[in-house]
């Protein structure tokens, strides 16, 4: 494990944190894209990271190698005042383990949503269902950790639940940072057309598939975009190079200038996400390259902003403004 970074490191430029939430009139930074697993899960996710194996397809230093307790902290440090656990499974009996365990991860931090997960499986159906009657805020999905498709029959009476609750699910199916069988817009296209009420979260902008993930959220009420990782350096060039592999030049680099009005007319709709404490570069880094966006649109102004790191992740969650 490499040594933490320290709040006090000018290149987490924590005063930056704090002016901008005050520059925008919001209480901090609500995250809804970061993530507190178990410890034995915790190493094996980084062990996946430092192998920069087939799940992810280059070199990714965990700038924030540490555990739960020192980076909450650091979270609250950022002016951070709500964030996510969002486990995800990758075989089946899992999810029952990692949901008991993210519950008791919200009941000890204040900040931290509940959180739970859910798997193809036979009991899926019933264990979403008291996840639900429970209080949980958000689910987690990853079709290309899960290896699974989001249509699977097993997983009907999870939409079925899900749709009828309205509990938005963080859904991670854009073939960034690796393409596989399982990810791509095609699934969730069709998922939404079953299930069109579902209250989805697209993580990464969808990325690579920008344009395919943002038509859904021009299209369907209850779905949302976050911005975990997208127009930094790092993720731009993993994505360049994922276009690069499948051969498809529209699905290179950053989201492309053309798209970003229908970005910016979609801004309620669209939350802050970072993915730490698994990114390779400071936490502020992702506030910066949305505070950029202001050069290349007007439309992205302060009220954008505000929206984006507070004011829309509250509404969907039903919190005050103060809060």
């Amino acid at each position: 494990m490499s040594p933490a970074p320290s709040v006090h490191d000018p290149d987490e430029r924590v005063d930056h944190l704090h002016a901008v939430a005050a520059r925008l009139g919001v209480p901090g930074i609500f995250d809804v894209h970061t993530h507190f697993l178990p410890p034995r899960v915790t190493e094996k996710v980084r062990a996946v990271f430092a192998s920069a194996g087939p799940l992810i397809g280059r070199e990714w230093p965990i700038r924030y190698d540490d555990a739960d307790e020192p980076n909450v902290a650091r979270l609250r440090a950022y002016g951070v005042r709500r964030f996510t656990a969002l486990p995800y499974p990758h075989k089946p009996g899992m999810a029952t383990f990692l949901n008991t365990w993210a519950d008791d991860f919200a009941a000890r931090t204040p900040e931290a949503l509940r959180c739970a997960t859910f798997f193809p499986e036979p009991e899926a159906g019933a264990y979403v269902a008291e996840r639900v009657a429970a209080g949980v805020q958000v689910f987690k999905v990853h079709v290309q950790v899960g290896a699974f498709d989001v249509r699977d029959p097993l997983l009907g009476p999870v939409w079925s639940v899900l749709e009828e609750a309205g509990t938005p699910v963080v859904l991670h199916a854009g073939s960034g940072p690796v393409p596989t069988e399982f990810t791509g817009p095609g699934p969730v296209a069709e998922l939404l057309a079953r299930h069109p009420r579902l209250t989805l979260v697209m993580a990464h902008l969808g990325a690579p598939e920008y344009a395919e993930f943002l038509a859904m959220a021009e299209t369907y009420e209850r779905v949302h975009l976050d911005t975990t990782m997208a127009f930094t350096d790092f993720f731009d060039a993993t994505t360049d190079r994922i276009g690069e592999v499948a051969g498809v030049c529209e699905h290179r680099g950053s989201m492309p200038g053309a798209l970003l009005p229908r970005f910016a007319a979609v801004g309620e709709k669209v939350l802050f996400g970072s993915d730490f404490p698994h990114i390779p570069y400071p936490y502020v880094h992702q506030l910066e390259v949305l505070e950029a966006l202001r050069e290349r649109e007007a439309a992205f102004d302060d009220a954008w902003l505000a929206g984006v790191v507070w004011h829309n992740a509250a509404r969907l969650f039903g919190l005050h403004a103060a809060e």
